[in-house]
């Protein structure tokens, strides 16, 4: 839209870099920023944990000692104990979303954290298969109400010149706790006793320790202090860390009305409460069916059975060494860490639908390649073919990572609205840990009985998947939090305050004023890093 000074802003995201804001041209050198984004990195901490977790039995499995002691047992009752952190967080995430909106995102991180670190230390003491199951369901209640509320705390609470990197971000420190729980089962993996695998569960408590230092130096969600009628602390919070303390800074005001009118026109616009608000209207029901999706796109894309199951398709395909296991399984962490970092940053440079698309087609291709040559091996044993497989699996999880991987966590939190936002992350991760247990469960199952044949189950998904993305996948792009509702909800949703400022005009209602003064700062440019 375009206004009388000349200013243009084709979304909230470009307005913002018209408004004057008291921070160091780098946060790295800002006081409050550099709180602030420690705070946040800390909260990915329940991502990573999870990552942990689907790297640490890859590992687990290609130890002795641990198949020792876990004893003879059938695959089923194995697929049940891999799945047994998506069997404890199915129950959950729903009631953690209504924790969250009650409580506060810092006080349910808080006990999904806790949770966790109780499970690891009962975990390591633990022996045999079932005591094994049911400390992995006790992490999977943990994570499930560490993941329903970190990542919508850390999305409204970044800085709004950082919050795209910030959530995309997010989901791909999953790899990072992978690549540490590779390389302590690497570590472990010929000591002459239990704690070759004992240690490694031990650490599966570090991330969700190290979640819980965060929430030391970490603040509350402004937008659920507004929500809760608390508007002075929301105020005072967003300037201690978007302006070091500048109560009058014009972004925080921008930012501090506009939370407030996109809450209170989310309250006019109710009719009902809680999940039923998902059929309210059509944006609300176009959310919900992007909710129901990723969470099943994600775990059936062909990751689960690479992700949970390397060492016996590595087998299936000549790799018998454990040590050769393990040295992969930490190089394709890394592999996966490196990329998923890379698609974070190219999400907010080049948009969402455009890494979707080209994630989704580079893994039916790389599929479609692991596949033939799976079968080449197996049917004709010739060694290359086999080799050929771990360097395609290497490109397919590349595809994977660079928008299944940050975008799985990062574009639900962005289309809800903020009193959807829990309930719709919740509903999400639901889906996710459903779709993944009935994965893990059947995947060991069908490996078993078909081996390479079960392939094509997932080149028929992610067929699926391009279709759902080219039709049903909006591009969020360069809009702020709250302005993000007008792809979804029209141009109703779209926050007066935005609309004020991108023509030039003050924010009615606060203290300050974005006059000639805003006009000034708009022709000078940015002044954030």
């Amino acid at each position: 839209m375009g206004g009388p000074t000349g200013i243009v802003s084709e979304s909230g995201g470009a307005a913002y870099k018209t408004l004057r804001n008291n921070v160091a041209s780098s946060w790295i050198r800002d006081p409050g920023l550099r709180r602030l984004n420690i705070g946040i990195g800390l909260m990915f901490s329940s991502a990573a944990a999870n990552g942990f977790d689907g790297s640490l039995m890859n590992g687990l499995l290609a130890i002795p000692q641990f198949n020792e002691d876990l004893g003879s047992i059938s695959t089923s009752i194995l697929g049940l104990i891999i799945a047994g952190i998506s069997l404890g967080g199915l129950p959950s995430f729903i009631p953690a979303s209504y924790v969250s909106d009650m409580i506060g995102r810092r006080y349910t991180v808080a006990i999904g954290s806790t949770i966790m670190l109780v499970a690891s230390i009962i975990q390591a003491a633990t022996k045999g298969p079932w005591a094994i199951l049911g400390t992995r369901i006790m992490l999977g209640i943990g994570l499930g109400f560490s993941q329903t509320a970190a990542p919508p705390l850390t999305t409204e609470i970044a800085h709004p010149k950082h919050r795209g990197q910030i959530t995309a971000l997010f989901q791909a420190a999953w790899y990072w706790g992978a690549i540490l729980s590779a390389c302590i089962t690497l570590g472990t993996l010929f000591v002459p006793s239990s704690w070759s695998w004992r240690a490694p569960c031990l650490l599966q408590g570090f991330f969700p320790g190290l979640q819980l230092l965060g929430l030391l130096v970490i603040p509350e969600s402004p937008r659920w202090l507004v929500s809760k009628g608390r508007d002075d602390e929301a105020l005072n919070m967003l300037a201690r860390y978007h302006a070091n303390g500048d109560v009058n800074d014009e972004l925080v005001l921008f930012e501090f009305s506009e939370i407030r009118e996109a809450i209170s026109h989310e309250r006019s616009v109710a009719k009902t409460t809680g999940f039923l608000s998902f059929f309210e209207t059509r944006g609300n029901r176009h959310r919900l069916l992007i909710c129901l999706l990723v969470g099943f796109m994600i775990q059936w894309a062909g990751n689960g059975i690479v992700s949970y199951y390397l060492a016996p398709i590595l087998e299936s395909v000549g790799v018998t060494s454990a040590v050769s296991q393990a040295a992969i399984n930490v190089g394709l962490q890394v592999w996966n860490a490196l990329l998923a970092a890379a698609g974070a940053v190219a999400a907010e440079r080049y948009g969402r639908r455009p890494l979707w698309m080209i994630s989704a087609c580079g893994m039916l291709v790389s599929f479609i390649f692991v596949t033939a040559l799976s079968a080449v091996f197996a049917e004709r044993g010739i060694k290359a073919a086999g080799s050929a497989v771990v360097a395609f699996l290497f490109i397919f999880f590349g595809f994977y990572d660079i928008a299944f991987t940050p975008l799985s966590v990062a574009y639900i939190v962005e289309i809800l609205p903020f009193r959807l936002r829990s309930k719709g992350l919740s509903i999400n991760l639901t889906v996710v840990f459903g779709a993944g247990f009935f994965n893990q469960y059947v995947n060991p199952v069908a490996l078993g009985a078909i081996q390479w044949r079960f392939y094509f189950v997932y080149i028929g998904t992610l067929t699926g998947m391009i279709i759902i993305i080219y039709f049903l996948f909006p591009e969020t792009k360069g809009r702020t939090l709250e302005e993000i509702a007008v792809v979804f909800d029209g141009e109703a949703a779209d926050p007066e305050v935005h609309r004020r400022v991108s023509v030039g005009m003050e924010v009615k209602g606060d203290p300050g004023h974005m006059t000639e003064k805003h006009r000034e700062h708009a022709r000078q440019g940015p002044q954030v890093a």
